[in-house]
């Protein structure tokens, strides 16, 4: 039996996706916070030391979801060389089937919030 290995460059990568999920979080908390103060200036510093600059928060999304369209495809892909019969480790293709479908729960619960805010925005009285 051959022991299951993790690629190391797979394992860098995940790491930089988590840190910039928990970066894209702590700055969702710090806007929430500074509107419900009123405080919204002081986002500014907090938005441009991010690591989207530059950005337009509508890139930010379609840039998420292409991502998340990558992992999909290649999940099928790695399937199909699985079921063809190429030389394809099964724990290869079993990580790859789980980052497309962590990649979009992710993408379907921050859909969710996305919604979930604008709801509250129209909920406002003005």
């Amino acid at each position: 039996m051959v022991p299951v290995q993790m690629n190391p460059m797979a394992a860098q990568g995940l790491t930089e996706m988590y840190r910039q999920q928990r970066a894209i979080v702590e700055q969702s908390r710090e806007i929430q916070k500074a509107t419900q103060t009123g405080q919204v200036e002081s986002t500014q510093s907090t938005l441009a030391s991010g690591s989207v600059q530059g950005a337009g928060f509508g890139d930010v999304l379609n840039q998420f979801v292409g991502e998340v369209n990558q992992k999909q495809l290649a999940s099928s892909q790695a399937v199909n060389d699985l079921i063809s019969g190429k030389e394809i480790p099964l724990h290869q293709a079993m990580i790859t089937m789980q980052e497309a479908g962590v990649a979009f729960q992710l993408m379907v619960e921050v859909r969710n919030k996305l919604l979930e805010g604008y709801q509250d925005l129209m909920r406002m009285q003005i």
